[in-house]
């Protein structure tokens, strides 16, 4: 018997060649309508600047089908249980679905927090809202799955000066600010799908930044990630989908942000210059996100898929300096999920955290595949995962981490990198 917020298993799975790619797509708004209690920083919402979306892609080869879902959240936790609906209802296997979060801090969070991580628990109406999103996502899978038509795809990246490193020294402390000497990764990935006809149906992006630009303004926003969103779907007049994915962000900020301290209620002057800064970032990604769109000349329709995930339970380490909000459960251990998609010899890695930029450059040095991008915040949000060798120093990430020194980059690059060589070993 199902429950009675399930549907029976779609047994309407399209059927094709082996090999050869269909791809659907789909965008659904989130935006709550009651915004009471949904506030994941001390404070509370007063009103909706922009949208929240859902965005949901669907690719199969024929034999392997996989998920891909971005929702314009501060952070999805735990996100097991819907993930195990979608198989239940859909037939996608659990560790074919990849849902992460845009990291805008003007969004709710949804989701239980893991044992042992670092993040912000919600209360009744945050579990509320979490249901909501969940039957969203489902809703948009089947939509996704029974629209999809043949398609190809293309990869390419480009480059955009948006993001800084934040882990500034000032007055003998580390502290949240800007160090143009720190580690940036500025690489714009974008995976172009379109149908066999050349008409566009999604753009999935890639870029490591926080989108923190209007932070403290008080309203609902999708912040930079959203604008970039938002132009390159308008670039389209609306035919393409375009999936926002955050790379190696857990020390990288925008290089404008509204200036204004947390918990201070900025001006309505202050307010606009933080938005008119949302916006022009976002252009900046987008415009580049398009750019390197309209240069993908190779496309091709004759795909394999691959997809898997593990989790490695790594020792806790208790977080240092956080928000009072933030209550870490006395555990062992807590779970690290590593998911992987690979479309032929692109691999779409996701860590369940804040991943930092030099723990993503070993990545992409030990991959067996050079085109190679990381997810954060995929499948749950733990905290922030530093290199080890940050932890001689006590910035934001590291205090933020709730694994201990020695475990979590082994467990990223080593775990991403087996994933692949797998997959690889298999398709010989």
């Amino acid at each position: 018997m199902t429950s009675p917020r399930e549907e029976p298993l779609d047994s309407d799975a399209p059927r094709q060649e082996p090999g050869r790619l269909r791809a659907g797509v789909v965008r659904t708004d989130i935006t709550p309508t009651d915004l009471t209690g949904l506030h994941p920083l001390p404070g509370t919402f007063s009103g909706v600047h922009d949208p929240l979306f859902l965005r949901a892609l669907y690719l199969t080869d024929g034999e392997t089908e996989v998920a891909l879902v971005s929702l314009d959240l501060i952070e999805a936790g735990d996100i097991t249980p819907v993930r195990e609906r979608v198989e239940r209802q859909l037939g996608i296997p659990t560790d074919h679905i990849v849902i992460t979060a845009t990291h805008t801090h003007n969004a709710p969070r949804i989701a239980d927090v893991s044992p042992g991580a670092l993040a912000h628990a919600g209360g009744p109406e945050s579990f509320a809202y979490t249901e909501v999103v969940y039957d969203r996502i489902v809703a948009a899978l089947h939509e996704a799955r029974s629209s999809a038509r043949p398609a190809r795809f293309g990869i390419g990246t480009g480059t955009a000066d948006v993001n800084i490193n934040r882990e500034e020294y000032v007055d003998g402390r580390w502290t949240l600010g800007q160090n143009p000497a720190g580690p940036s990764d500025k690489t714009v990935w974008v995976l172009k799908f379109e149908s066999l006809d050349g008409d566009p149906i999604a753009l999935l992006v890639n870029y490591a930044v926080h989108s923190t630009v209007v932070l403290g303004t008080g309203e609902v926003s999708g912040d930079l990630a959203g604008a970039a969103c938002r132009y390159l779907e308008g670039s389209y007049d609306g035919d393409v989908v375009a999936l926002w994915t955050v790379g190696a962000l857990g020390d990288q900020d925008p290089r404008v942000t509204i200036g204004v301290p947390f918990g201070v209620a900025p001006t309505e002057r202050q307010k606009g210059r933080a938005y008119a800064a949302m916006e022009a970032q976002g252009l900046i990604v987008g415009a580049e996100a398009l750019r390197v769109a309209d240069g993908i000349g190779e496309l091709t329709h004759a795909v394999r898929i691959g997809a898997g995930q593990r989790t490695v339970p790594c020792p806790v380490k208790a977080g240092q300096d956080v928000m009072e909000t933030m209550k870490q459960e006395l555990v062992d251990s807590v779970p690290l999920r590593l998911a992987l998609v690979k479309l032929n010899e692109v691999a779409l890695a996701g860590v369940s955290g804040e991943v930092v930029t030099d723990i993503y450059r070993r990545l992409r040095h030990a991959s067996p595949l050079a085109r190679t991008l990381l997810i954060s915040i995929a499948n749950d949000r733990i905290g922030y995962l530093p290199d080890d060798a940050r932890f001689d120093r006590p910035v934001h990430s590291v205090n933020g981490c709730p694994i201990a020194r020695g475990y979590a980059e082994d467990a990223i690059v080593d775990g991403v990198v087996g994933l692949i060589s797998e997959h690889l070993r298999a398709a010989r």
